[in-house]
Formats: structure tokens, C-alpha cells, sequence
């Protein structure tokens, strides 16, 4: 049997009924555009993080760019984050007519270098977009204390990091505003595209709503600024209510998932992922990484194990950032992560058998390197 990086099928046969009825629900509600599926799960998923609001809109992407407009940034200001990161967080900044900063991350746990973020401030410094990368939180102390120095505001990237802590405080709870992604493979994913923003600020959370409705209020009445259509479909948003109600038993999934591999691989070469003390890690994707990354892969395919990699391409040395201006070599932890990096297979419903599958096939790879 193949083994990939990520399966859905079998979560899907356990919970066949309740989603199936989550569709018969919406259908039968006679509202498939902003109804009372949009509205509940707007309402749950802020109460799970403990705060105030939540804006449903139609991909991860968008919720990062709109909550960045809803902030305030557009053309002319500048947003440090990171290039180890999935595309679409630096495409929504782009989109939005700022320019992307990025400083490296930290070489035992990929996370962004909260040591590296004041010297990349200048006076067109907006915003700090922390990427909670791969189910762990970054370190938000310094970060809130840069913002708080400088006057900038705080965007959370959690795409990866649905239920996540650090310490007491859940992960999108820190900044001022959080964006998460719904796309299937996410700890809480939806059948298709979806996303969310999070915050605490009745005001930004009222000018996302127009900018995911044409920047309209949902009257269909006035318009302040020229948005597009970015809405939260009913159907995924009735099926995202049904697995919230799962999403800790998710995660205690995918750890114990975790679990196996570190007993399993613990005494090989092979660099396994480090939790920061303090952090409850997810594992969105259990990253790995290996100096002979390319060879251990293609050899894993003989074993029908197929993986993937999480990033191969550091996002500033990707054409279509040329124009950004990163040298080679400007990011060194970030581009020596890139060509050693790779994911296992990781999700909740991952079997025994294909777990000590895997265990048993990169075991085997390693020990004829």
C-alpha cells in the first residue's frame, strides 16, 4: 500500500455521517451564502481562541491580505517576516502593495529569529507577520515589544498552528489579529478551500467583513473601499463547525503520531523535530532534515513511501521575488534548511501499520547511505 505524505480517505470514512449530514444541513437551510453555518462557526472558533471575533473568508491567502488591509498596510510600507515559509504568506503581503522584509530563522527549530527582527525596522516598517511555522508557536515576548517600540502592528500567520500553544496563550491570541487557512491537509481542514481571521478589535474585525463583500457592508448598501467577493461558503463552514468539535482529538493524533517517530528514529542520523520549551506543538508536518535529503527520498520510493518537502524553495529566491533583491547566501539558515528538509507522513489518521512502515523504510534507507 502507498504511504503518503498526507491521506484523508480514512478520517473520511470515520466521519462520513457527520459530514454528509453537514451538507444536508446547508442545503436544506434555503441560505448558501453567509447564513447561520458561517455565522456559527465564526462564533465557535472565537470562543475556542478566546476572543472576540472571527471573519470567515475563502482561503488562507485572503486572510492574511485581508487582515493586513483591515490593519492598515497597503503601498509603501514594509512587513518582516520570513522566507521559510509556505508562498502564499509572502504573496499576500505583496498583493496588498507592501514589500515583504525577511529576516533568517533559527537553526535548531526553523522558526522565525526574533533576534534579527529590530535591525530590519526602518521608518516604512508596518508590520510584524510571525509564521507559526509547522505547528509550533514562534516566540511572540520580543516581537510584541519590538511592535510596542516602534508603533507597528502584529499579524500572526497560523495557517500551520490551529490549536498550538505557548505557555498558557493560544496560538493568534498575541498580535493584533491571527490568519488561519482551512485547506484540507490543515489540522482543522475544511473539503476544499476556507480561511479565517481572528481578533480582539471590534474595528478591524468590522472592516474585514466589508473587504471579504466587495468592501460592502453585508446589506449590499455602501462602499467605502473597492474590495473583491472573499466569502466563507456556507457548506465548508458547516463541515469546519462539525470537525472544531474534534480538533483537540486532532491533535492528540498527530502527537502521538509524533511520538512513534521519535522512538522509532531516535537513534539514527536523522534530525528530528525540535518543540521549543514552553510550546505545544501540533505537527501540521513532521519535518525532518538529513544532509542526503535528496538520496533518502528518491531510495524511500522503492519502499512505497512517497514524502514531500517542506520548502525546497525559499521564497527569496523564487523568480517572481527577484525584484525584492535577496543574494544568494543572504538567508543562510533559511537556504541550507532548503536542500536538507523533508516531511513524513503526518495526520491523525495515519495507521500503526503505516507508521512503523515508514520507521521500518527510512531506517532501512539510512543504514545503506
Amino acid at each position: 500500500m502507498t504511504t503518503r505524505v498526507w491521506d484523508y480517505l480514512a478520517e473520511y470514512r470515520a466521519e462520513r455521517a457527520d459530514i454528509l449530514d453537514a451538507v444536508e444541513t446547508v442545503f436544506e437551510s434555503g441560505q448558501l451564502v453567509l447564513g447561520a453555518s458561517v455565522r456559527g462557526f465564526e462564533k465557535e472558533f472565537a470562543a475556542y481562541h478566546g476572543v472576540d471575533h472571527c471573519v470567515g473568508v475563502d482561503n488562507g491567502t485572503n486572510a492574511i491580505k485581508l487582515a493586513l488591509q483591515a490593519l492598515g498596510v497597503g503601498p509603501g510600507d514594509e512587513v518582516i517576516t520570513v522566507s521559510n515559509t509556505a508562498a502564499p504568506t509572502v504573496v499576500a503581503i505583496d498583493s496588498t502593495g507592501a514589500t515583504p522584509v525577511f529576516v533568517d530563522v533559527r537553526e535548531d527549530d526553523f522558526l522565525m529569529d526574533t533576534s534579527q527582527v529590530e535591525a530590519a525596522v526602518t521608518e516604512r516598517t508596518r508590520c510584524l507577520l510571525p509564521v507559526h511555522l509547522y505547528g509550533q508557536c514562534v516566540d511572540m515576548a520580543p516581537l510584541k515589544e519590538i511592535a510596542a517600540r516602534h508603533g507597528l502592528v502584529v499579524l500572526e500567520d497560523c495557517a500551520q498552528a490551529h490549536g498550538a500553544r505557548q505557555g498558557d496563550t493560544m496560538a493568534g491570541t498575541t498580535g493584533d489579529a491571527a490568519a488561519f487557512s482551512f485547506y484540507p491537509t490543515k489540522v482543522l481542514g475544511a473539503y476544499g478551500d476556507g480561511g479565517a481571521t481572528i481578533t480582539g478589535d471590534a474595528s478591524v474585525a468590522a472592516r474585514l467583513r466589508r473587504l471579504r463583500y466587495y468592501g460592502m457592508d453585508e446589506r449590499y448598501y455602501t462602499l467605502e473601499t473597492p474590495a473583491h467577493n472573499s466569502r466563507l461558503d456556507e457548506l465548508h463552514a458547516e463541515i469546519l463547525r462539525r470537525k472544531l468539535r474534534r480538533l483537540d482529538t486532532y491533535v492528540k493524533g498527530r502527537r502521538a503520531v509524533a511520538e512513534r517517530y521519535a522512538e522509532g528514529l531516535a537513534d539514527t542520523d536523522l534530525v528530528l523535530p525540535r518543540t521549543v520549551p514552553g510550546n505545544e506543538h501540533v505537527y501540521y508536518v513532521y519535518v525532518v532534515r538529513h544532509p542526503r535529503r535528496d538520496a533518502v527520498i528518491e531510495r524511500l520510493k522503492a519502499h512505497d513511501v512517497h514524502l514531500n518537502i517542506s520548502y525546497p524553495w525559499p521564497v527569496h529566491t523564487m523568480t517572481g521575488f527577484a525584484h525584492l533583491g535577496y543574494a544568494k547566501g543572504s538567508l543562510p539558515v533559511t537556504e541550507a534548511l532548503a536542500g536538507e528538509i523533508f516531511s513524513l507522513p503526518m495526520y491523525p489518521s495515519l495507521a500503526p501499520d503505516l507508521q512503523d512502515k515508514v520507521i521500518h523504510a527510512v531506517r532501512e534507507v539510512l543504514a545503506t547511505l
